[in-house]
């Protein structure tokens, strides 16, 4: 079973590895979604796989690094595409979350990536 449990942050990035005149390479903010996947059993008794406070709370310092911040100043998302973001989250949370199987990013309504353990 997998369940999730998604946050979003305010956050400015730029994109500094994008062509000359790029709009991406200017600093903006989006209001990305960030989806935790976690797999596991049902527990029998509990009903559920983890409690979703758990979740929480395990990730509430990553959060707080992401959430209204200029990701570029961030180590590690010095180039903050929405993949970097999705693999940086996927680093940070999986010694606190061990039965994270995906971090979905999205950074527009329509747009995002999609980072799982079979992508490492």
């Amino acid at each position: 079973m997998q369940i999730f449990r998604a946050f979003t942050i305010e956050a400015a990035h730029r994109l500094p590895n994008v062509p000359a005149g790029h709009k991406c390479s200017r600093l903006h903010g989006h209001s990305f979604r960030i989806e935790l996947h976690i797999g596991g059993p049902v527990d029998p008794h509990s009903g559920w796989v983890m409690d979703f406070a758990d979740v929480k709370a395990a990730f509430q310092p990553i959060y707080d690094r992401l959430d209204h911040h200029y990701l570029n100043e961030i180590p590690g998302l010095e180039n903050p595409t929405s993949e970097n973001l999705a693999r940086w989250v996927w680093n940070e949370t999986k010694a606190v979350l061990p039965l994270l199987q995906k971090v979905v990013v999205h950074e527009t309504c329509t747009s995002g990536a999609v980072y799982e353990e079979s992508a490492r």
